[in-house]
């Protein structure tokens, strides 16, 4: 593995174990050259996805992408970290397991809602805002009313 400080090309393993969802290896590693310490994960890869975005564009899938968008959503709020990764294991999995290598970026954006849903509401509309493109306040209010409707049955 390169140094990502130095760019040496060796490193050692210093410490390995299972992430908390159990879906990846976390790896603590030291440069032979520099002597900095980084971290790195080790994740099953099923098949190449890749996304089918809108006007036909296509590109690969890109897990980091996915783990960044649902963070920002759950800015703030008591989700943590160890949660936002099992979620996005767990979308990650239903693509690479569902047999089509192209999927719709619609399909994926339906998965995050469906898991946030879940997960925190306020995260849940705040993905919403950008996935549904809410343009005014009443946008809001609207999906806030569906939400809030949804938690009362």
């Amino acid at each position: 593995m390169r140094c990502p400080f130095c760019a040496h090309e060796y490193s050692q393993v210093k410490d390995s174990r299972p992430t908390e969802d159990g879906a990846a290896i976390r790896r603590r590693r030291q440069c032979e050259a520099c002597a900095a310490r980084f971290t790195t994960f080790e994740r099953i890869q099923l098949r190449d996805l890749t996304v089918l975005k809108s006007e036909d564009k296509r590109e690969p899938f890109d897990r980091d992408k996915l783990v960044r968008s649902v963070s920002i959503a759950c800015r703030k709020r008591p989700v943590g970290r160890e949660q936002v990764e099992k979620l996005v294991s767990g979308i990650q999995r239903q693509l690479e397991t569902g047999g089509d290598p192209e999927v719709a970026a619609k399909t994926i954006g339906e998965l995050v809602m469906e898991g946030l849903k879940g997960l925190d509401s306020v995260a849940y509309i705040r993905f919403a805002s950008v996935y549904k493109d809410f343009t005014e306040a009443r946008d809001f209010e609207e999906f806030a009313g569906t939400v809030n409707a949804v938690a009362k049955q």
